[in-house]
This record gives structure tokens, sequence and C-alpha cells, in this order.
């Protein structure tokens, strides 16, 4: 089943005569972890506004499926945006609450994940009380605390240091392996890309038309080791291959 489905969906910035996304068309099944990598500046981001109707494109469309009556999409940037005058309980409730349920309601929906998020005893903290990995985490409960039809990572742990930054890996495979959710993430990080993924996709010309898929045919349920296999080292070479000859064709082009 599809959950995420984009048509020939072309954008470019008013004061830019360059497009950034060019006829591009890409689906997301259900319970899939879909991956881009592409190098910065090539409009990943905008292309993740344009899905949460942040911007308009010119032509084309994008449809969120719904999935058992719901069309929420879920989403979680670079840095984790919470509220510093809200505790974390309050933070990771206030989509619920927007989406129609009390407060009290909320709170204790939210309340009900804290300990699968590793989160049991920070209720009462502020975000300024805990270390990056735990604020990603908080973030991260509030937007898939409304069970969104699909979940949109922007580079989420690209802010944390090296260690946190596995630490994390390690706790969201867990947690996607275990809860079946729909994720469309944004990294550079091949490592992080290759654990996570079902499939990925590498823009392989700007602007955005065709991404090359590649199928992440590793099986699960994955762990870190699962970096050290042969399976996992190819595929990495071969995504390397592919961003080299980006890179000299640019060069080449320029």
């Amino acid at each position: 089943m599809k959950v995420l489905e984009i048509n020939n969906l072309s954008f470019k910035y008013k004061d830019s005569e360059k497009l950034i996304i060019d006829d591009l068309s890409l689906t997301i099944d259900k319970n899939e972890f879909v991956t881009i990598i592409a190098p910065s500046g090539t409009g990943k981001s905008t292309l993740f506004r344009l899905i949460l109707g942040l911007i308009k494109p010119q032509k084309g469309t994008i449809e969120v499926v719904k999935d058992d009556n719901k069309n929420i999409i879920g989403y979680m940037p670079q840095k984790d945006s919470l509220m510093p005058w809200r505790n974390i309980l309050d933070n990771t409730s206030v989509g619920l609450e927007l989406n129609g349920h009390s407060k009290k309601e909320a709170r204790k929906i939210a309340a009900a994940y804290f300990k699968d998020f590793g989160l049991e005893g920070t209720e009462k903290y502020y975000p300024y009380e805990l270390s990056g990995g735990m604020r990603q985490r908080a973030s991260f409960l509030r937007a898939i605390v409304n069970k969104p039809s699909v979940l949109l990572l922007d580079e989420p742990f690209s802010s944390l240091d090296a260690l946190t930054r596995r630490k994390m890996q390690t706790w969201l495979l867990e947690l996607c392996q275990r809860e079946k959710n729909t994720v469309f993430m944004i990294t550079h990080d091949i490592d992080e890309a290759l654990l996570l993924s079902d499939r990925i996709l590498i823009c392989t010309e700007v602007p955005y038309k065709n991404l090359k898929s590649i199928e992440v045919n590793i099986d699960r349920p994955r762990s870190y080791e699962t970096t050290l296999s042969s399976e996992f080292i190819e595929l990495k070479r071969s995504i390397l291959n592919i961003l080299d000859a980006l890179e000299e064709n640019d060069r080449g082009n320029s």
C-alpha cells in the first residue's frame, strides 16, 4: 500500500530561474523506511517543505494516502525545536492537543510512551536540563505520538557528537523495527542510511529528477554489528562510487 505518492513535481523559488526539483516522481509504501542521500545544497529539505505543505510546487502533486482514516505527517527537524517554556511531557503532548485531545488526555497518551523512549523520569524536566540525545528522543516522540501515516526525518542526528549519534541510530533502528513505522529520512551519513533503510534514493543530478534507487537487501533485525558485514561494506562502496561519479561530473560541467 502506498503511503506517500509524488507525481511530476517541479519547484523553483520565485527569485530564481533555476529549478530545484524537475518532474520528480516517487512513492513510499506502508512500513517502508526510505532515505535520500545527496550533496549539500541540492534541495533535500525543500522537498520536505513541499511535502509538509509549507511551500507550493509549480507543477505536480503530493498525496499522503490515508492510513486508518488519518493522513497526518510527522516531522522531526535537524534540531529538536522543543519549546523551552514547556516541560518534556507537555512538549511531547502538544501535537495531540493541537489535534483535539484535552490537555489531560494528551499528557496521558504521551506519558505511556516515556518508558519505551528511554524518557521515564524526565516528564517534569525542561529541555535545557536534558542532554542532546535525550532532547532528540523527546522530539522524536512528539513527532510520532499522533501515529502519523509517514514520518519525515531531516538529518535528525547531525547535530549530535559521534558517540551520541551512534547510540541514537541504534535506538531508532530498534524502535522502527518494532513499531513498523513508515519513514522518509534525509541524511549525509551513508552508514546511517544503510543501517536503517529498506531503500536508499541517491540524487544523481540537480535539479532533482531521476533518483537512483538502491534496495538495502540486508536481513532484519539489524544491529550495529551489521555495519561490519560484507553485504553492508559492498553496498557502501557502491553508493560512494555513485557519489564520486556525480562529483566528477559536476567538476567537469563547472
